[in-house]
Parts: structure tokens; sequence; C-alpha cells
């Protein structure tokens, strides 16, 4: 069955990719969230290693869910597309993700950290129909994990390090 907006209108993906449909005002343009990106990268301003992650964190946990999809759980039949392109998922991947001062500093860290983000919120709204939006939960709780995921990227860089000089 195609996703209708609540006039019964059929919405499709390219809908939700240039915004037009209702939402929050900034979150429903993936298109102008991806020009925004552009710009935040080519500044370097934002990490392309935690926006690139947490759409590919998203859309393995998007795979994930529809797979295993079920009518408990209705968000889990959206596809991929649908999964990134609603809601406010593309709009804090890309501005509030990279946060400079509360995301890992390590580059594997901001892998890691970005993965676990998109996949956390995939998660969250797949899986909890009574909280239909995952990703600022997603960003807290992964901010927390932050300074952890560092030290461990730090404490294995140095094991590897001190390997070779035993040897």
């Amino acid at each position: 069955s195609a996703m209708t907006d609540i006039a019964g209108d059929p919405v499709s993906l390219w809908h939700m990719f240039l915004g037009l449909i209702p939402g929050s005002f900034g979150e429903t343009s993936t298109l102008c969230i991806l020009i925004g990106a552009l710009i935040l990268l080519f500044t370097g301003i934002a990490s392309w290693r935690i926006v690139l992650s947490v759409f590919a964190g998203g859309a393995v946990m998007a795979l994930i869910a529809n797979w295993c999809a079920t009518p408990t759980y209705p968000a889990s039949f959206l596809t991929v597309g649908e999964q990134l392109c609603l809601g406010g998922f593309a709009f804090a991947a890309v501005f509030m993700a990279p946060d400079p001062v509360t995301s890992c500093r390590t580059n594997t860290g901001k892998y890691i950290y970005g993965f676990l983000v998109g996949a956390m919120a995939i998660i969250i709204r797949a899986l909890n129909p009574g909280y239909p939006e995952g990703m600022m939960l997603a960003i807290l709780l992964m901010n927390v994990f932050a300074p952890l995921i560092d030290y461990y990227v730090v404490e294995a860089n140095i094991n590897r390090r001190l390997k070779r000089v035993i040897k």
C-alpha cells in the first residue's frame, strides 16, 4: 500500500525528498538539507565522516527493520529512502550530529559515533510506535558515549603501536 498524506493523496519518495509534505519548517526538504550539507562540508565546518556514517547507520538499520517488518511496528514497513527522508533524520544528521563539541574527536571514533547515531535513531523510530522520531534521543545518547568511544580508539592505537615496538 502506498503512503498517503492526511487528505488521502499519495505521497512519493520524490515528494519527501523535495519537501512537498507537511512538517517542521527546515526539515522536510532533504534536497535543501543536502545543499546545506555541501556548504558545511566544503567549508570544513562539519565532519564528513560523521554525516556519512549517520546515513550509513540509518540505512543499514532501516534495511534490517524493513526486512523484519511486522504490523505491530508500522514504521518498520518504511523503505530505506523513506526512513532517511522523513522526519528530522536528514536535518539532524547534517546539522546536529557533527557538532564538534559533543561528538567524537578521533577519526575512527567519528565513524563509530555516526553509525550508532543513525542506527539508534531508526531503532527508536521503528520499534517504538509511541515515539515517532528518535534522532535527538539518539544524538543525546551517543553524546554521552562519545568520550568513551574516543578513549577506546586511542587505547587500541596505543596497544597496536606497542605491539609494533615490542616485535
